[in-house]
């Protein structure tokens, strides 16, 4: 009994070695994520616009292209600890023109160029009115708020939705890690259905509350993950949010990944395969070029800082 009373303390000895010593193995480097510097100059915004069209314009080639082509960019941003005040899903949507006929143009957006391709563009991003200027959200406020929707004290705000730029500039602004994934094709029904919805935001009937629980089913008010969440659906049910606890930042948008995935793909919207976790692609700030990341929730990004 000695010997197996001896063995047990060893066993449970090495443990506490190992765990006093795991935070020195990372700061030693073993556990390094690679970041890459290369546009550390180049603005966050313009890196993601640069890779959007790096990603789409081998897609619809150079040469004639003889019908319409859609995708679909979604977006996360958090801060370390993914604090719902702090973080946020948001999706951009895009339509690319043909060169064999005339386009009927989309009320209320404009025609874009990109070397030879007109497109059409635009972005869900669902957040109060006055954001810009005053970004403090109120998420959970009074006893057990999490729990029960209705301890919940924070107000209704009226909506905004947010132009790429203006949202990308917030993130920056907090120096949160920033997600996207995607380019995902499209069916053209998936297209008009974003359409619908951005001019159900802009319309003014909708405000905006973090948690919405008790106001998205009688279209009082919405959270951003839900002005975004269900291409065919405008108020998914199911848990916290509606969607799970701390679905919110990357957890948040790749719920949605799994939504269209799930529902839209099987109604033939979504054109092809979803991996939440190989198709993300994260953008991470850092004070100096080449020098430690405050932040780095993945395992490779790139470095930005304006």
């Amino acid at each position: 009994m000695k010997a197996v009373a001896g063995n047990f303390t060893n066993v449970h000895f090495r443990i506490f070695l190992l765990l006093l010593g795991f935070p020195l193995v990372a700061q030693a480097g073993f556990l390094q994520r690679e970041v890459d510097f290369s546009k550390y100059d180049v603005p966050l915004y313009t890196q993601i616009v640069d890779r959007i069209k790096g990603k789409i314009a081998p897609r619809v080639g150079e040469g004639t292209l003889t019908r319409e082509r859609y995708f679909i960019i979604p977006f996360a941003y958090q801060d370390r600890g993914n604090h719902p005040e702090f973080s946020h899903s948001f999706i951009s949507v895009i339509r690319v023109f043909a060169d064999t006929k005339q386009p009927k143009l989309t009320l209320g957006l404009a025609t874009r160029k990109y070397k030879n391709r007109e497109f059409e563009a635009f972005t869900i991003s669902w957040l109060p009115r006055d954001f810009l200027s005053n970004p403090h959200l109120c998420v959970f406020d009074g006893p057990g708020s999490r729990i029960f929707p209705r301890n919940n004290k924070c107000p209704i705000s009226p909506g905004r939705n947010f132009t790429l730029a203006e949202t990308i500039k917030l993130a920056v602004d907090a120096k949160n890690a920033v997600a996207m994934w995607g380019p995902y094709e499209i069916r053209k029904e998936a297209f008009d259905l974003g359409v619908r919805r951005k001019r159900l935001l802009d319309g003014g009937t909708i405000k905006y509350r973090a948690d919405d629980r008790l106001y998205r089913k009688d279209k009082i008010a919405i959270s951003c993950f839900h002005a975004m969440a269900g291409l065919d659906e405008l108020y998914p049910n199911g848990g916290l949010f509606g969607t799970g606890f701390m679905m919110w930042g990357f957890n948040g948008t790749a719920r949605v990944l799994i939504e269209y995935s799930e529902k839209a793909s099987n109604k033939g919207l979504l054109l092809e395969p979803v991996d939440v976790k190989k198709d993300r692609f994260v953008f991470v700030y850092a004070p100096t070029a080449g020098g430690p990341v405050p932040y780095n929730p993945a395992k490779s990004a790139s470095a930005y800082h304006r």
